[in-house]
Order: C-alpha cells, then structure tokens, then sequence
C-alpha cells in the first residue's frame, strides 16, 4: 500500500444511499492523484512473471513493462489499489458497520481524470428489540420439568434389554449361519425328528420378534452382563445409575428445548431486515459441518448426496430458514449483551484462548479469541434470560 497524503474529503465526497435488506450503496469520485499513487505499485505488480530476451526476470526496465502490458491494464490495477485503499477510509468516516466485502463497481475510468465508483455492501442491520426480558419471564414460568420419574427409567430398562435380546438373536443366527456353511460332504436329505425338530426351531425363529417377545427376569446375575465388566452389581445399583444417567440426559435435553422456546418468542417479535451475507455465513457453516460429519463416516460429499437423491442447492434451500433464525438470533444476543452490558469473564476468556492454542498452534489467535468471547457472551445472554 502506498504511503501518501489524501486530499480527499473521505466523508463529504462520498455519499452513502440505504438500500433493502440492510445494504448500503457508497458513490463518488476519486481524485486521480491517489490513483497516481499506486502506479510504481501497479506497474511492478503486473510485471513481476513477465519475460523478455535480455533480462532476468523482475529486473525488467519500467519503460519496457509499460510498454509490453499497455496503460489501460496498469490504469485498471491502478483503480483497483485506490479502492481498496479508500474504501476503509470512506467507511470509517461514515461509521459504517460493515458485513462482508463490498461488490464495487467503476462507472468511469481514464487518465488523468477522478475515478466514479460505486460500492454496495451489507451493514449490520437496525434491530429493534422487544420486551424481551417480559417475554422471558412469560416463558420462564412454564418450563418443563427435568425431573426422571419411576415410568422413565422401567422404560428405559425395557428398551435396552429388548436391544439386548436383539443383538443376542444376531449372535445366534450368526453362529448358526457359520456352522450351516461348513462343508460336510454330499448327503442326502431324509426326514428325521431331528431335522423336524430344527425346522420348527427356524420356524419360531423367524416370528420371534424383539419388540414384543416376553422379557426375561431382570437379576443381579442379569445386570452384571450389561456394560463395561463390573459396571453394575446389584438390580437397585442398575437403577441408580441408570436413573442418573436419565437425569442428566433430561435435564440436556428440556434445558436445549426451552431456550429455544425463550429465543423463538423473542426472534419472533424483533423487527430487523436480515442481510443476506449473513444468511449465506450460517448457510456455509452447515455445510461445512456436514462435510466434516460425512468425513467422519468415511464417505464423500458426491456419495452422500447421490444416497440421499438430493443436490447442493436442494439442501441450501431446505437449510435456509435455520440459517435465517441462526443469523437472526446471533444479531439479537449481540444487541442484548451490548443493552445489557454483558461481557464474559476475562479470566475464563485467556484460559480458554489458551486450551485452543495449544490444541490448534497455527490457529490465528484473535480470530480465535473472537469467537470463544462471542461463545461465551452468547451463553452469559442466555443465563441472564433465564433468570428473569
């Protein structure tokens, strides 16, 4: 970037049109003497793979690239390193709260004369709140319970020892299918009680059916085989920890669910026009996720679309509303810490920066510290509603 002096109003000489969806359009003119700036820069940029007889490469005479690349592909690179080295200035002294990168557009371009553009970009959008901690506290007081009763955990006992009979009976069939497929020379068939008894034996195997087959008794000597060796000893030491592990289970699970009853009333009465960088953000982000899930399962992103039948656009689409709320939502915890001034523990905030870098060592530390703040507000935020 070149160093020079601006003579250039950066706030009077650019005016800033608002547009739908929580867009911005900047327009003016940029004296060509900071177009001018970047010409050494432009020039040495465009020239630096050329090749010419006589010279080693990027010790080409300026005259000669000038010459080999032409003025009107210098005056472009020359227009295109004024804006950039504008466009934060412009923003800056508008107090424009910017989304993304702008789509810049030149509406004249010569020499020696100002440059027009023009510049649309996303802004952080208006957001107007409503009662929000009213609609928090009208939530708050009907929250479900946590609580795991008797009914849960017998349950619970009867799924996993149907799972149990289930995966027994593949044991067996498996065993079974082994020995039937060891060689045993040519024989002939003939009907004997023995053979009568195994196809009856096939028989009622085929119509036993886990999800309604008698269970059998849960004992000590049951439960023992269930888990990891030792786990469990008694039946009533089974249900204690069964009813513990259900406890915190439920608690998860109604602590996820009313929080999003809490957020869903206050999206749904906040006034503001989302901008579509954000929505396209969240959109890339579950795509991402879903990438690395499918890594996961050893399989590839063309295998899994062709299983499911569907193309990348198809599930863009049937993502959207979830990345709308998701976008939204963010947008809305920020405005609430900001009204309410809520900030994360600092202490906490290091340590945590700290755990990252040391898992993730060519990770960029403030874009790392970035977002576990923006975790950790966004948590603080939920809290304080939940406390109203």
């Amino acid at each position: 970037m070149s160093e020079h002096t601006h003579n250039v109003d950066w706030k009077k000489d650019f005016a800033v049109e608002t547009l739908d969806k929580s867009q911005v359009k900047i327009s003016g003119d940029l004296p060509f003497e900071e177009l001018a700036a970047h010409r050494s820069a432009a020039i040495k940029h465009l020239g630096k793979n050329l090749k010419l007889d006589g010279f080693r490469e990027g010790k080409v005479p300026e005259e000669m690239l000038v010459e080999k690349i032409g003025e009107m592909a210098i005056l472009t690179e020359m227009a295109e390193r004024a804006l950039a080295h504008a466009y934060p200035h412009i923003v800056e002294a508008h107090q424009l709260n910017v989304l993304g990168y702008p789509q810049i557009q030149i509406t004249k371009l010569a020499q020696d004369n100002p440059l027009g553009f023009s510049a649309t970009v996303a802004v952080v959008p208006e957001i107007t709140l409503p009662e929000y901690k009213s609609i928090a506290t009208e939530q708050n007081k009907d929250k479900a319970s946590a609580e795991v009763t008797d009914e849960d955990v017998e349950t619970q006992i009867e799924q996993i020892m149907r799972q149990r009979m289930a995966y027994e009976r593949l044991q067996q069939k498996a065993a079974q299918n082994a020995e039937e497929s060891v060689d045993v020379g040519d024989t002939t068939e003939l009907p004997t009680p023995e053979g009568e008894a195994k196809k009856a034996a096939e028989q009622a195997d085929e119509e036993f059916d886990p999800a309604t087959a008698p269970l059998p008794e849960l004992t000590d000597e049951y439960v023992k085989g269930l888990g990891q060796p030792g786990q469990f000893e008694t039946v009533a030491d089974f249900k204690a920890k069964l009813r513990e592990h259900l406890t915190i289970e439920k608690e998860r699970e109604v602590a996820a669910a009313h929080r999003a009853k809490v957020t869903d009333a206050i999206i749904e009465a906040t006034e503001l026009d989302l901008p579509e960088v954000l929505i396209d953000g969240e959109l890339k982000q579950m795509w991402a996720q879903m990438e690395e899930d499918i890594k996961r399962a050893n399989m590839n992103m063309d295998e899994y679309l062709s299983h499911i039948k569907k193309t990348e656009e198809d599930l863009r689409n049937e993502w959207r509303p979830a990345a709308e709320k998701r976008a939204k939502l963010q947008l809305i915890l920020n405005e609430i810490a900001q009204k309410e001034d809520i900030k994360p523990d600092q202490t906490q905030l290091e340590e945590q920066v700290k755990q990252l870098m040391e898992q993730y060592k060519e990770a960029d530390e403030m874009r790392v510290k970035v977002y576990v703040a923006s975790v950790m507000t966004n948590e603080e935020v939920m809290k304080f509603l939940e406390q109203q």
